[in-house]
């Protein structure tokens, strides 16, 4: 159904979707609050660690991860998950999962990653990831320049997650869920392969996409995916 003048046209899901965005996009508030981690004193059960992963690949979802790591051990082994194999995220994943006082994962899908764009996104998921804690924390750390607006004092860290353990433990899960993502997705879609890149722009997955075209879960909103579709 359109409304129509002698001039335009307009359609009504068309319009209602262009409102939902933008009232998303107003809701997702940031700050660019950066913090020294190494000029605090922070006590380890005190704050929440907030990172994200999957903002460059062309498929799948971004998902964040919130960790309040606590003193229960030692967490010297836990660092930017880029640094660490696939066999040693998914045993610290494991450990952190099994004894950090508390831990949340939040995640936007390649549908709203189109909708609201991928910065948005992972300040969405961000956001979603602190509210599924089940502990009532007073500050949040966040790695990179710009942190979600949350409900209390929160900071972006630069590289946080090699400098602060809670980022890092939050990157380690992160990764470790978003990787188990795109294997189960390479379970329905092998012809992409996403178990081996993980939806990035490799030049198996470029070529998958020009022989193929594009899959549900590939991002539009990326110029690759765009191009082919």
């Amino acid at each position: 159904m359109c409304y129509k003048n002698s001039k335009y046209t307009y359609s009504i899901a068309f319009v209602g979707s262009l409102i939902e965005i933008i009232q998303i996009r107003i809701l997702i508030k940031k700050h660019s609050k950066v913090i020294n981690f190494s000029s605090i004193s922070v006590d380890i059960n005190t704050y929440v660690g907030i990172d994200e992963a999957g903002r460059g690949p062309l498929a799948g979802s971004v998902i964040a991860a919130a960790v309040v790591l606590g003193d229960t051990l030692s967490w010297d082994e836990v660092q930017d998950s880029k640094k660490l194999s696939p066999a040693k995220r998914e045993k610290l994943s494991n450990l952190i999962k099994e004894h950090a006082l508390s831990w949340s994962i939040g995640q936007c899908n390649a549908c709203e990653i189109d909708r609201y764009n991928i910065f948005n996104a992972s300040l969405l998921a961000m956001q979603r990831a602190f509210d599924g804690l089940d502990t009532q924390i007073e500050l949040v750390l966040v790695d990179g320049k710009f942190s979600p607006e949350l409900s209390v004092e929160s900071y972006a860290v630069i590289k946080g997650d090699q400098h602060v353990p809670a980022i890092g433990a939050a990157s380690i899960i992160a990764k470790v869920t978003r990787d188990a993502e795109m294997i189960n997705l390479d379970k329905s879609f092998p012809q992409y392969g996403f178990a081996q890149h993980k939806g990035y722009p490799t030049a198996q997955h470029l070529a998958a996409l020009k022989q193929y075209g594009a899959c549900q879960y590939h991002r539009r909103s990326f110029k690759p995916v765009a191009e082919v579709i």
